[in-house]
């Protein structure tokens, strides 16, 4: 049973009188509020029950431990025998913010010397060491004689720094498996003391009820959410409505609302905030629901296979490929046209650009490794990073991420082979990938490797001869698997080169060989997957087959020449009705600026009930246009991408669409081609890399 040093101090205190002692003067012996005292005696009681004595109160009167004297005695000797728990200054600075975030006015440094079981000048030194990094935070240390020490600053940097605290001393992904176990079974398992300090931010059953909640509306959102930021909404969440219960609630700005109201993830936000107001009884501000709005639109990885039809996300695209280009080029190698690197880090940096764009921050507990396994990746990548992103601070955390996209992409040049496996990682996208090819490095037959979230994976069906990789335990789990650190050490490839070993003798099966024998397929998996390469080509062949490159001459208005592009095809029978196509694709441009940036090319695109096939067409102007660029910039336009697809589209068909947008990016001469006006040329780059697009999709639809 762990007791903290100033519960110990609380029973020596009892143990040494006669009579009732107030809860008054026992704060002020110790130094800490009366609520402190009330607070601390909840564990007290239940140390007092396990060595059979009763902690008796008398209203109005005080405390007082009762008990046969040969318990009493026991007790003593337990308290004498109990190891003084001793702390690194670190350590000690997190417990005494821990206190500070906790209070709602200021705490004598007597009080945390005791509780720390430190001297006053060794406590008053930690304050010295915290102000800067409090004032990093947008907090301040306030510090006077006979006083105390209090903490001040607005509620959301209070929040902020409890969310950092918790990420940077726990492990989010045990988080809440630690609370059930200790709640639900009572193990007599022991945790760190600072992470028990932690978890006391919050009420561990809140923390539980929470969990069902969020857990049960983000089941119905159009994206996936990785297990750390689930973890990381929860906690957020927790910490909202604790402090709401102390009256502390947050405040926004009405800009705020504005920008989030009406957005599919308010409205997920407002139905979490509703069934826990019925819990927990509380009246939550509309300010906390639009932090949990941020939270989610923060969380977000991927919203469908169109990932870059939205305009936001070509534009965070169009800096990507300049990352990209940066680092391929500082180290010598072509990653220009790999299509799952440009894709791996367009989903990373939307909701990563939100989060910087709102200060939300975000925790990397691999980053110390990855800058000492990777620290000349990590400085290509953050030079470029400065680079591409000059208007933004990015954290070093964010680079991390950036980093493990681009290790992936560099070992994945390498040869593969082909053996069942699945890899349950909870840190990102970009931790699962690094895995993935750090297992596929070392272990040249592990190709057929699914990487899945813990929750993705609790809903999987799991067959006895699947090799289970993991980075986090598997709570209430029989499964034979083995646990690995996202980064691999040494010792770990040999504990799975050993399993494996093991595991190919008994099957007769030999690693090295290549061409396999893939499993028996059904005839229903079999058709699915024909009807998938069927749709791919199909999709292919009528965007390259239709595809035309027109010229607008004249002095026209945009207005003018969507009409006149959408003209010229309905005169193919393209398209229905003219009107209605130009409509919305000026709609479109409502929600902001279609020029791509570093260019005069725009990208204007619609789905409608009016388009039968997908359709990609580029017009020429013959007299340039001024329009309003992605990044909300007037840029002269002279070439106009028109992109169309039907309402009911395939994902297969936005997927297909989404490629042609990342090639209108891809390079300086992918650009150049596309603005050349020269029919050949283009249709040329459409079919080299539609064809290598083409073989790479089938490859991945055969391995599902």
């Amino acid at each position: 049973m762990y007791i903290s040093a100033r519960e110990r101090k609380i029973i020596e205190i009892l143990l040494t009188e006669s009579k009732e002692l107030a809860v008054r003067d026992l704060a002020e012996q110790i130094g800490v509020s009366e609520r402190t005292i009330h607070r601390d005696l909840k564990n007290v009681e239940d140390v007092l029950i396990e060595k059979n004595l009763m902690l008796h109160k008398k209203s109005g009167v005080g405390i007082q431990i009762i008990g046969e004297p040969s318990k009493i005695e026991e007790l003593k000797m337990f308290l004498y025998n109990l190891n003084q728990t001793e702390y690194t200054p670190e350590e000690r600075q997190t417990i005494i913010l821990c206190e500070l975030l906790e209070s709602n006015g200021p705490v004598k440094l007597l009080g945390l010397a005791n509780d720390l079981n430190v001297t006053v000048a060794t406590v008053s030194n930690d304050l010295t060491k915290m102000e800067e990094r409090m004032e990093s935070v947008g907090l301040t240390l306030i510090r006077r004689r006979g006083y105390g020490v209090e903490l001040k600053g607005s509620e959301s940097a209070k929040r902020r720094t409890m969310r950092t605290m918790i990420s940077e001393h726990l492990d989010e992904t045990e988080l809440l498996s630690i609370t059930r176990e200790s709640i639900q079974r009572r193990t007599s398992r022991q945790i760190d003391t600072i992470a028990e300090r932690l978890l006391g931010l919050v009420e561990k059953s809140k923390l539980l009820v929470i969990e069902k909640v969020v857990e049960s509306n983000i089941d119905e959102l159009p994206y996936t959410m990785t297990e750390s930021a689930f973890i990381g909404l929860v906690v957020h969440i927790a910490l909202a409505i604790e402090r709401i219960q102390k009256g502390e609630g947050i405040k926004a700005e009405t800009s705020l609302y504005e920008n989030e109201i009406g957005t599919k993830e308010y409205v997920y936000a407002e139905k979490i905030v509703g069934q826990l107001e019925q819990l927990f009884e509380i009246q939550i501000p509309r300010a906390e629901v639009a932090y949990i709005t941020m939270h989610l639109k923060g969380a977000k990885i991927r919203h469908d296979n169109s990932y870059l039809m939205e305009d936001t996300s070509l534009q965070i695209a169009i800096k990507a490929r300049s990352l990209i280009q940066h680092v391929g080029n500082y180290l010598g190698v072509q990653l220009s046209t790999n299509q799952s690197l440009l894709e791996g880090i367009v989903v990373h940096l939307k909701p990563a650009m939100y989060r910087i764009k709102n200060n939300m921050g975000i925790s990397n507990p691999l980053l110390d490794r990855i800058k000492k396994d990777y620290g000349d990746l990590f400085r290509v990548v953050k030079s470029g990073v400065q680079e591409v992103f000059r208007e933004h601070h990015v954290p070093d955390e964010e680079i991390g991420y950036l980093v493990m996209h681009f290790g992936a992409a560099l070992s994945n040049m390498k040869e593969k082979r082909s053996f069942k496996t699945v890899v349950i990682c909870s840190t990102g996208i970009g931790t699962s990938k690094m895995l993935v090819t750090r297992l596929q490095k070392e272990f040249p037959g592990l190709t057929d490797i699914q990487n899945v979230s813990l929750q993705d994976f609790k809903n999987m069906q799991v067959t006895d001869d699947l090799f289970v990789i993991s980075t986090i335990p598997i709570p209430d789990s029989n499964l034979d698997y083995i646990i690995v650190s996202p980064l691999l050490n040494q010792d770990e490839i040999s504990k799975i080169r050993s399993i494996l070993n093991s595991r190919l003798n008994n099957k007769k099966i030999n690693l090295t060989v290549q061409n396999t024998i893939s499993p028996r397929k059904t005839r229903k998996g079999l058709m699915e997957e024909m009807q998938k390469i069927q749709e791919l080509a199909g999709t292919i062949q009528t965007i390259i087959e239709g595809f035309e490159l027109g010229e607008i001459t004249g002095q026209v208005t945009k207005e003018q020449l969507l009409l006149e592009a959408c003209q010229s095809l309905a005169a193919k029978n393209k398209i229905g009705m003219v009107e209605v196509v130009v409509q919305e694709l000026l709609n479109r441009e409502e929600h902001g600026g279609l020029g791509i940036p570093g260019t005069e090319m725009a990208l204007y695109h619609a789905r409608t009930n009016e388009i039968n096939h997908p359709i990609f067409s580029i017009y020429r102007l013959e007299h340039p246009v001024r329009l309003s660029g992605m990044d909300n910039s007037l840029m002269s336009v002279q070439h106009i991408m028109i992109m169309l697809s039907p309402v009911d589209a395939s994902n297969m068909e936005m997927e297909v669409l989404s490629y042609i947008s990342s090639l209108l990016i891809e390079s300086e001469d992918a650009m150049r081609i596309f603005q050349s006006n020269d029919e050949d040329n283009i249709l040329e780059l459409l079919t080299i890399r539609f064809d290598n697009y083409f073989n790479e999709k089938i490859q991945k639809i055969r391995s599902v």
